[in-house]
């Protein structure tokens, strides 16, 4: 399916946020999903991630969260925010699926999808109003009983070679089957961190060290099942 991809103006309680939108070309109304960013901000992985799930005919809207002054001071306040559970991060994050369900050509359908930070916040955001949350490697939270009370449907994709998660795929499986909340979660026994990108991990001149010594890099094989089985899950959950 063929997509259009812009930039756009998120309008939130503190002026007007940068956002990166995709929107299916065709005859709507479609569902939508709020895409959080990994920590490297809206690269060229996300923007291929935003085109990747529009293409299954969704309107996907990625806030930029680190677009209030510099990323530096964005990152802080931003994982500040994500370790809290509240905060600017989840405002934003809030405006820009309030933005979605206004939208004529959205059914009013909104799911969450996020990648490493982003994947941490899409797991805190599964009780806020949303029908279905993919938590792509995302950290967990201090308290998960509290996110998983009221929690939508959740699929989550791990890397057992992930070592900042170990643990994290079986203890998801475990306190959801337990919560009876409607499910999906897979290790991949072969997959690092960051391995749903398209292309290699962060900055340019990390890439090298962030391949071959922290082992974060594109597992194809693995992005494409993880791909169809949150295709399946939102499906089921969204449409």
């Amino acid at each position: 399916m063929t997509v259009t991809v812009t930039e756009v103006s998120i309008p939130t309680a503190d002026g007007l946020l940068h956002g990166v939108l995709g929107v299916p070309e065709g005859k709507g109304p479609w569902p939508a999903a709020v895409m959080v960013h990994e920590v490297f901000g809206i690269d060229e992985n996300m923007r291929a991630q935003i085109e990747r799930l529009a293409s299954a005919g969704y309107i996907v809207l990625m806030p930029d969260l680190f677009s209030r002054g510099g990323m530096r001071k964005c990152l802080n306040a931003t994982f500040r925010a994500l370790t809290a559970g509240t905060g600017q991060a989840f405002d934003d994050v809030e405006a820009a699926k309030q933005m979605l369900i206004a939208r004529a050509d959205c059914t009013g359908k909104v799911g969450v999808i996020g990648f490493c930070m982003g994947g941490g916040f899409a797991l805190q955001l599964a009780n806020h109003g949303y029908g279905a949350s993919a938590v792509n490697y995302g950290m967990m939270p201090k308290d998960l009983d509290a996110v998983l009370g009221g929690a939508c449907a959740i699929i989550g994709s791990y890397g057992a070679k992930d070592k900042t998660l170990k643990g994290a795929a079986a203890t998801m499986e475990r306190e959801l089957t337990a919560r009876g909340i409607p499910h999906d979660i897979k290790e991949y026994p072969n997959a690092n961190h960051a391995f749903m990108n398209p292309g290699p991990a962060g900055p340019k001149l990390l890439r090298p060290f962030m391949q071959r010594v922290v082992g974060f890099k594109p597992y194809p094989d693995d992005a494409a099942d993880a791909w169809m089985r949150i295709e399946k899950f939102f499906a089921e959950h969204l449409r």
